[in-house]
């Protein structure tokens, strides 16, 4: 695909305004819950569409090339308008914020918005807890002020450890050693528990797997291995480049025994897994093999205010014309974002499953918003 071809993700399947302010009042109880039934607990704000990599499952070169047109700034929102957003969402019950982009570490001055978000509280009082997603390419120089700005942990994206693996993958020649260097920085700034993500594609870095147990076993340090998921349209997807959960979990147990841990949280996505011999643990998080939608309580805020109910989604509601144009208060802000969680009936993932592996695509089904566009 040239350049010339390519639609900004941000004008894909237009945003539906949100609900108009006049709606049926929703107020803030803390207990927003959608037509499944499940709450709303977690918000992952990107800050950025940008990022520094172009790995070929989030933000491939061909598409993101030098002539993409990326969102201009002003229509971003700003570290003010993310606040009040973030704290009208912890009023509905949201206890956890991702920082999350594109990069977000590229965002000018995002410590700035870390101080303002790291001042909430949710409805009982306690602080949000508050992460951020990175490929690590910033962090050693990052790492300390984002501690200091009120940042709690860090997860960092690396998708193996031979140097020629990850450079093709990142397909900019960025070199592993760095990213090490900015776990180091976070693990000596305290941004812990910090968890690593590895996508795992069949047939490009499946033999990275048990190198990366072996570097982390040991060090506090969370492994998650991640299935290659079908997000947006322009990664190229196949089910045969999914190696499923199962497969990684039985490859690393077989050279290190493994036993089965609760979840940590209700609605987590990660299955974990403890060492037997007691040096920590590592995660699987199967959203292609093992659908995880009955409990999914995670939205997702675009940059430029487009609120997404799931990481699948065509269509997103513009919550930016609230902000901006029709000046509307907190009252009116929670309503909406309430009749938008209220009428949400998502999963994507479930009904894939239930199509089977080798389902044809949906007939004319809208174009999915790219990941890089919402965040992981």
């Amino acid at each position: 695909m040239n350049s010339s071809q390519v639609i900004p993700v941000s004008d894909i399947g237009r945003a539906r305004r949100a609900p108009a302010a006049s709606l049926v009042r929703v107020p803030a109880t803390g207990r927003l819950a959608d037509q499944l039934g499940r709450p709303l607990t977690d918000l992952r704000i990107s800050v950025t569409d940008r990022c520094n990599f172009r790995c070929s499952y989030c933000m491939p070169k061909e598409v993101f090339d030098k002539d993409y047109k990326y969102l201009p700034h002003a229509a971003l929102l700003s570290f003010e308008e993310v606040t009040r957003l973030a704290r009208l969402f912890a009023a509905h019950g949201v206890r956890k914020l991702r920082l999350t982009g594109g990069e977000p570490l590229l965002r000018k001055n995002v410590e700035v918005l870390i101080a303002q978000l790291a001042a909430l509280r949710t409805v009982d009082g306690q602080p949000l807890d508050l992460t951020l997603t990175t490929n690590g390419s910033l962090l050693s120089r990052k790492a300390q002020a984002l501690k200091d700005a009120g940042l709690q942990r860090v997860t960092v994206s690396l998708d193996g450890l031979d140097d020629t693996v990850f450079r093709r993958m990142n397909d900019v020649d960025f070199p592993v050693a760095d990213v090490l260097m900015g776990i180091d920085a976070a693990l000596a700034a305290g941004l812990g528990p910090i968890k690593v993500n590895m996508v795992v594609k069949r047939g490009t870095n499946e033999q990275e797997i048990l190198p990366m147990v072996r570097h982390f076993r040991g060090t506090g340090v969370v492994l998650r291995f991640i299935e290659y998921m079908d997000v947006g349209a322009t990664n190229g997807w196949r089910m045969d480049e999914v190696m499923p959960s199962a497969e990684v979990v039985a490859r690393i147990a077989a050279e290190f025994p493994l036993r089965p841990l609760e979840a940590s949280a209700p609605g987590e996505t990660a299955q974990r897994w403890a060492y037997a011999d007691g040096a920590g643990e590592i995660g699987v998080i199967s959203s292609v093999t093992q659908a995880f939608c009955h409990d999914c309580s995670r939205a997702r805020l675009s940059t430029e205010g487009q609120l997404y109910t799931c990481l699948f989604a065509s269509r997103g509601h513009d919550l930016r014309p609230l902000l901006r144009e029709t000046g509307a208060d907190d009252e009116q802000l929670l309503s909406a974002i309430g009749h938008i969680w209220q009428g949400r009936a998502d999963r994507y993932s479930e009904l894939r499953a239930l199509r089977g592996p080798d389902a044809p695509a949906e007939a004319n089904a809208p174009r999915r918003v790219e990941m890089s566009y919402i965040g992981g």
